[in-house]
């Protein structure tokens, strides 16, 4: 029998469900305090998950969830770049 290989699951701090890591997107308060999305899921620093939908983006970016998740104030760029991405995945 082979083993199977455990999948990472992450909690969307939108909605609080549990989805693999790969079907997330990771938002990084970096120790210089400034706020990246990381696509990679190794960028160093406080790092929050969101799932790949619109309204979780929207509802983060209403609620200023990720303010208060990474204490820090999140710039519109990255709530938009989140959205393209999204948008570029449905292509």
């Amino acid at each position: 029998m082979i083993k199977q290989k455990k999948i990472p699951l992450r909690k969307c701090i939108v909605t609080n469900e549990q989805f693999p890591k790969m079907e997330m997107f990771r938002i990084v308060r970096t120790p210089e305090g400034s706020v990246v999305v990381d696509l990679t899921g190794k960028v160093r620093g406080h790092g929050a998950y969101v799932s790949k939908n619109k309204s979780a983006i929207e509802t983060a970016r209403k609620k200023k969830i990720f303010d208060r998740h990474l204490e820090v104030q999140v710039p519109n760029e990255i709530y938009d770049e989140l959205l393209s991405l999204i948008e570029g995945e449905n292509k």
